[in-house]
């Protein structure tokens, strides 16, 4: 299910207003062609724009460009552009929406991208959906042609290090990113690796301008986001809101104890507190919002997604081959009521060990959750020390793939 927030007083920008996908006539029809004009003003209509990443760092849009130009110029080798639709995050769903209602928004940012850095070639990641991504591309004339490749389902896949080395020829697998992607990606070429829905923003700042992508949202952080709702009794929806809007807006709090905001990498915050909160570009992570109710236990549906997040590590250091894996055991023991000892002393203490000590960020983002819930649910881990547990409903709400 797909909408657009009925507070946004203006049609749908990436999705079609009756949420039906869109094939290359009907795109053209709404949006008409994409203009092909200088590389330098396009650049200059982004920096105006204030368009951020929508890949969970909200790195602003054109300093990504820009870099990626000048390392091509500087190397003499043309750089590699690489959309990254390998949506790893379980709880995520709005790429995958994007890819599968509006695939040439997509591919229209990819090749304005690859206009602006100079860019000879175009790939398109995705874990599912490429035989049809294969042909929304094979019916376009493109000026940089794309190749559709698929990726390992895994949450690390996604990963700018580790997607340049996939579609390099090598493992899926992060790398120390000294020099980073930007200045060594595929086959050692610049390689720009943008997110699907940042790309299909860059295509509608390409064609209507910063003044236009700035009619939605803040002065501050214009524009609107993909968002990924979960609801209990609901199934997940995609919604597509401006930044700003209060998140009660967007998901129901009343009933509710806490809120993910993020995602896996995101942190858990009390409703109350999610109910004074907008929707901000620098906690949205991944644009997961899931509702706990009151009757849930917190620490159970995070134990399982730090265990989920554990057995996804690439396993190349310390931090993940070590330090994660104790982090969700220890989740798991504090998770079932009895007798606690030093064990929530001990996850707070490796959530500062981890951090900043990995090939990649997967430990900061594990350790961000980790520490989250000891604070939102430290009422329900006393309970749980006393050897009892508040939660009277124990259905699973997150979703987490099997795993052995």
């Amino acid at each position: 299910m797909t909408t657009a927030h009925p507070d946004l007083h203006l049609p749908p920008r990436l999705l079609a207003p009756d949420g039906a996908p869109a094939d290359l006539t009907a795109h053209e029809q709404r949006h008409g062609p994409l203009p092909y004009g200088d590389p330098d003003a396009l650049l200059r209509s982004v920096a105006a724009s204030g368009l951020t990443g929508r890949g969970g760092a909200a790195f602003p849009v054109h300093r990504k460009l820009a870099a990626v130009a000048l390392a091509g110029r500087r190397t003499g080798r043309a750089p590699v552009v690489v959309a990254n639709g390998a949506e790893g995050e379980p709880a995520s769903r709005k790429d995958r929406t994007l890819l599968s209602l509006s695939p040439h928004l997509v591919l229209d940012g990819l090749q304005a991208a690859a206009r602006v850095v100079g860019a000879a070639q175009a790939y398109l990641a995705v874990e599912d959906g490429a035989s049809r991504l294969e042909s929304a591309a094979a019916h376009r004339r493109d000026p940089v042609p794309v190749r559709v490749v698929r990726v390992p389902a895994r949450f690390l896949s996604g990963q700018s290090s580790a997607l340049a080395r996939f579609v390099g020829g090598g493992p899926a697998l992060p790398a120390h990113q000294d020099p980073p992607v930007r200045e060594r990606g595929v086959r050692r070429a610049p390689t720009l690796v943008q997110n699907v829905e940042t790309l299909a923003h860059l295509a509608l700042v390409a064609r209507y301008g910063a003044d236009w992508f700035r009619g939605a949202g803040t002065p501050a952080q214009p524009g609107s986001a993909l968002c990924t709702v979960h609801v209990p009794g609901h199934r997940p929806r995609v919604v597509e809101a401006p930044f700003g809007l209060p998140l009660h807006r967007l998901v129901p709090l009343e009933g509710m104890s806490a809120v993910l905001l993020g995602g896996y990498h995101g942190t858990w915050i009390p409703a109350a507190d999610a109910a004074r909160l907008p929707l901000d570009a620098t906690t949205m992570g991944a644009g997961v919002l899931a509702a706990l109710p009151a009757d849930r236990c917190g620490p159970a549906e995070t134990a399982r997604v730090l265990r989920h997040l554990a057995l996804q590590s690439a396993g190349q250091c310390g931090p993940c081959l070590n330090g994660l894996p104790r982090m969700a055991a220890a989740f798991r023991a504090l998770a079932t009521p009895g007798p606690q000892g030093g064990t929530r002393a001990d996850v707070a203490r490796w959530c500062g060990l981890v951090e900043g000590r990995g090939a990649c960020h997967h430990p900061d983002g594990t350790a961000r959750l980790a520490r989250s819930a000891l604070t939102t649910f430290a009422a329900e881990l006393d309970a749980h020390a006393r050897g009892s547990c508040t939660a009277t409903d124990r259905t699973p709400l997150l979703p987490v793939p099997q795993e052995t």
